[in-house]
């Protein structure tokens, strides 16, 4: 299963110490990780293998989003910060309509991110 992981810059913290917390399960030769630019390097920065797309702004969610789209993608964990403006809004967009579209599982916060994780270690 490939599960993308994307946060933005004021939720790159709290999703470094997610995958730690998950990385028994995250780890797991079936599950392969892809991320944006610095998300990436913030992931493997603990000792998680992760593809690196794009910085965000510079195209990497709408790398993400083909990759949903042309089914490659199973879940999207997206750390998303309501408290910022974000210059690459319609590239979000994008990907949250096409993940909707695709009906992949996005989650845009910790707490849904994590219901999702319980989910796949249940299988």
């Amino acid at each position: 299963m490939e599960i993308a992981l994307i946060a933005h810059d004021g939720k790159k913290a709290d999703m470094v110490q997610f995958i730690n917390k998950n990385k028994a399960l995250l780890a797991n030769e079936n599950i392969k990780l892809i991320a944006t630019g610095t998300t990436g390097t913030k992931v493997e920065a603990v000792g998680i293998k992760v593809k690196k797309m794009l910085s965000g702004p510079l195209g990497g969610d709408a790398q993400i989003a083909a990759r949903v789209a042309e089914g490659k993608c199973k879940m999207v964990l997206f750390f998303k910060d309501p408290n910022s403006s974000h210059p690459h809004e319609p590239d979000i967009n994008m990907l949250i309509r096409i993940c909707d579209v695709h009906n992949v599982p996005l989650a845009t916060n910790e707490a849904t991110a994590q219901l999702l994780l319980n989910a796949i270690a249940l299988e």
